[in-house]
């Protein structure tokens, strides 16, 4: 029989993917002898049985719980719904992958009518004992009866109303005994059945509860947003309870070994006297930093700190660690690797190298690559205009704007809508979780730098202040209220998570520098990466910011843009729309100069870096006016009898309008196949490349887009070669240049072979490539059907951020395969946006590609992701040795 329970004392190690991530810690710490309050683990196994079996617990894990519970009480001493030495239980979740704030908690179960009268005869603190059955009937209804938390918290606030109550702890026993009734019977309205008495029932039901969660919305939302498969399941820890809620001398706290907003290492973190562990999470309370612990209680602190140091060098990460202390002594309950901010990564890993706990490539392995953008955007100065609404705790770093809204629908709908909004709310919940995600930053009144708020905020990467008392929000009015000051709904407020400031309006915001810790990180990505790295960019400006930023190169320059500029798009126009030939060719003459300015420019900041420069791509259309613009004002000029002239001209432009326009631009007359039948405009680029190339050596690679076949390539080349040749005989010199192609239809992919005799490099245009592939618009997928597809996970990703490596993927890799047998030295890259996606750029060293190509921002992501690709790789190698 499988086994599906194990105790935290289990001698042989139990794997994270069975124990869950928690579980597997604790069993951890107990093991080398930190002191864990004694319980067991159900593992993963069992939560995959439960669903297989119509959400019912099968047999044999019952049998086993029931094992494992007798156990814990010889251990103990004590038995569940014992009248005489009441054993309670903490009931707590615990994936694989750590999902703060997801999954639900049970305390003190194993509390009824009789245990609770024990346990106060035994502590001798009746108002202790009822406070700690109330919040378990309070919580066991919201988290496993399904009754929500509202009803009883408006009772609660009813009743400290009504006899003058300030705080939870000046309520007595009696007070509690009145409520615990009354909290009875929402259960019994609400539920249709009476609160359980039986603790063995009530330890099925939180179990069985915790199970559910793992597919309740708000677990399935985040995993999707973090891309966790939701096959892994959750682990249940069935925990003796300890309690911090016994007076003066107890208390909880959440900290972190360093800080996980900045890095320093010194211990972060709050703690509060005289609580249970969500009193610190929920933010109903204020908490104490973690370092006026020492005051209070010296001999805790100095072992909590002791115990802190041990952890993190036998994890050798930065931990995130839960304690108890009860009645003067010291319980851990978990600890975790800490989630931190991009910078603080940074530091941390580079600081564990100098101290001997990491190696350089461990430490790279660390750095989470795909949120390292937030060290490259924008903070806010120390002195700025706008005026200071409110200021409160930095709960993670980053500037941000928005407009205010007090609902997590709200930011979603609002964010649908490409607006840019502050989630405001008293503080967070679970149930936010997809406001957050789409609002620019969070600001709450209640919280720690631990409260929820704070944690998914950091996480992903998002500015958050918390914890601003002054803060006073209405949500039936829609406003909020600091001093003098009140805003209301869509007013733009601006947040300052590294200073925890609110300003009203938009505050002017700086640019980031690229710290030390950066820089190391980059410098010993760029001592293993193997991959070249380099840029999308069409202007100088662009190509300055990528060299900054370590850019080898430009991979992809889109001439388009270029002719888009407001003082260009006449010439654009009359160069499509021309008569004649003679008129085409003026256009182009005006044109040919401004271009070869571009490419100077590009040329100049590349100081002899490979610049890839692709020929006009996109369908000339595009270039023109709306035909539905176009449509309403000729309608409007003949309803009022308009007989001006430009009426005549308009109704000339919609007529060829109408003979460009296409069922499919996407794939129609655009890329090579507009150069093979307007092959002055291909000509005109060409030249205005060389010629800026003759002024500067540059030597620049011209890319021609979208072939399909063989023959488009060999004729585009042709014509480019013939340019060239004659701008070295006009301008007497030797130019040294290379023609590719971009990879972007599949048959290009499958006669990679044919088509690598005439190019001397391939660059795969995975964005096109995944549009041809797939046999979908990226603009219709992405705002029909596409999100559908993710959610209902007909789809593991959205392909245009992440590649699909089992289609596109299979077509990149063998359009190397096949370009590389005709010619072995063929240079290959990506410049799609995939070229800035850690999980792709990891597919391209797998692939055997070059380098990729990627926008300036995301060119030092890039870098690291190139880097840990090549240390994955030689590990995979290493282990495949020594199998062999």
């Amino acid at each position: 029989m499988n086994a599906f329970v194990f105790p935290f004392s289990e001698e042989k190690a139990v794997s994270k993917e069975l124990a869950g991530g928690k579980g597997a810690n604790l069993a951890e710490m107990t093991r080398i002898g930190l002191p864990v309050p004694p319980g067991f683990t159900i593992s993963t196994e069992a939560c995959l049985a439960f669903h297989e079996n119509n959400h019912a617990l099968p047999e044999a894990i019952e049998q086993q719980m029931k094992q494992a519970l007798q156990d814990l009480e010889e251990t103990t001493g004590k038995g569940l719904g014992d009248p005489e030495k009441p054993l309670f239980v903490s009931v707590r979740s615990g994936a694989v992958v750590s999902m703060p704030g997801m999954m639900d908690t049970v305390l003190n179960l194993g509390m009824n009518d009789d245990t609770a009268e024990a346990f106060a005869e035994q502590t001798g603190s009746a108002r202790f004992a009822y406070d700690c059955y109330r919040r378990f009937v309070q919580m066991f209804a919201d988290v496993v009866l399904g009754v929500e938390m509202f009803y009883f918290e408006r009772e609660l606030e009813k009743y400290r109303e009504k006899y003058g109550f300030t705080a939870d702890p000046e309520l007595q026993a009696d007070d509690w005994k009145h409520l615990i009734r009354v909290y009875k019977e929402i259960v019994e309205e609400h539920h249709g059945q009476p609160f359980p008495q039986d603790p063995a029932e009530q330890l099925r039901l939180a179990v069985e509860a915790v199970f559910q969660s793992w597919y309740n919305d708000r677990a399935v939302f985040y995993r999707r947003v973090h891309h966790i498969d939701h096959s892994l399941g959750t682990a249940v820890n069935v925990q003796s309870m300890v309690f911090g809620n016994m007076g003066d001398t107890s208390g909880t706290g959440v900290a972190f070994t360093r800080n996980p907003s900045t890095g320093e290492n010194s211990l972060y973190g709050e703690y509060l006297v005289n609580a249970q562990g969500e009193d610190v999470v929920a933010g109903i309370r204020t908490p104490n930093p973690i370092q006026e612990l020492e005051q209070a209680m010296p001999e805790v602190f100095h072992q909590f700190r002791e115990l802190s140091v041990r952890l993190e060098q036998h994890y050798r990460d930065m931990q995130d660690i839960e304690f108890t202390v009860e009645e003067g002594t010291l319980y851990l309950l978990q600890t975790r690797n800490g989630k931190r901010t991009s910078q603080a990564g940074m530091k941390i890993a580079v600081d564990m190298v100098e101290e001997k706990i990491l190696t350089k490539e461990e430490a790279l392995l660390r750095i989470d690559a795909d949120q390292m953008h937030q060290l490259l955007h924008a903070g806010i100065a120390e002195e700025v205009d706008q005026p200071l609404l409110t200021k409160g705790l930095p709960a993670s770093p980053g500037a941000a704007a928005g407009t205010i809204v007090f609902t997590a629908d709200e930011a979603a709908e609002a964010s649908q809508r490409g607006e840019s909004v502050i989630l405001v709310r008293s503080e967070t919940t679970p149930d936010d979780i997809h406001g957050i995600i789409a609002a620019e930053a969070v600001l709450t009144s209640r919280g720690g730098m631990t409260s929820h708020a704070a944690v998914v905020a950091r996480g992903m990467g998002k500015a958050c202040v918390c914890g601003c008392s002054d803060l006073h929000i209405n949500l039936e009015e829609e406003t909020l209220r600091a001093g003098a000051h009140t805003l209301k709904k869509g007013d733009m407020i601006t947040l300052d998570g590294a200073g925890g400031r609110v300003f009203i309006g938009e505050a002017e915001r700086t640019e980031p520098g690229m710290s030390d810790e950066l820089q190391q990180i980059l410098t010993w990505a760029d001592e293993r990466r193997r991959l070249k790295v380099r840029t999308n960019a069409d202007q100088p400006v662009d190509a300055a910011k990528a060299v900054e930023f370590g850019a080898e190169g430009i991979g992809l320059c889109r001439t388009e843009h270029m002719f888009m500029e407001m003082d260009r798009m006449p010439i654009v126009r009359n160069m499509i729309l021309a008569d004649t030939e003679a008129e085409r060719s003026e256009a182009l003459r005006q044109l040919e100069p401004l271009q070869r300015q571009d490419f100077e420019g590009l040329f100049q900041e590349m100081q002899g870096r490979p610049v890839t420069i692709r020929l006009l791509d996109p369908p000339l259309h595009e270039f023109l006016p709306d035909k539905e613009a176009l449509l309403l004002s000729i309608a409007e000029k003949k309803w009022n009898n308009y007989a001006g002239g430009d009426l005549a001209e308009e109704e000339k432009l919609l007529e060829q309008l109408r003979h460009l326009e296409e069922e499919n631009p996407m794939l129609g007359h655009r890329g090579c196949r507009l150069g093979m039948t307007n092959p002055e405009i291909y000509a005109m680029q060409a030249r205005a490349v060389f010629q800026a190339a003759a002024l500067s050596s540059a030597e620049p690679e011209i890319m021609i887009p979208l072939v399909g076949h063989k023959e488009e390539l060999r004729r585009m080349r042709k014509l480019v070669e013939a340019e060239a040749a004659a701008v070295e005989q006009a301008q007497g010199v030797k130019l040294v240049y290379k023609i590719g192609t971009m990879i972007e239809v599949p048959r290009a992919a499958l006669t990679a072979d044919a088509i690598a005799e005439e190019a001397d490099f391939f660059s795969f245009g995975t964005n096109d490539l995944t549009q041809t592939t797939f046999g979908f618009s990226r603009d219709d997928a992405e705002g029909k059907f596409l999100s559908q597809y993710v959610e209902e996970e007909v789809l593991p990703r959205n392909p245009f951020m992440q590649i699909d490596e089992e289609g596109v993927g299979r077509l990149v890799e063998e359009g190397v395969r096949l370009g590389r047998k005709t010619k072995p030295d063929l240079k290959t890259g990506i410049c799609g946006e995939h070229g800035g996606d850690p999980a792709s750029i990891d597919f391209c060293e797998r692939a055997g590609l070059d380098y990729v190509s990627c926008s300036p921002y995301r060119v030092p992501a890039a870098r690291v992701a190139a880097a840990q690709a090549a240390v994955r790789a030689r590990l995979r190698e290493e282990k495949a040795t020594v199998l062999r």
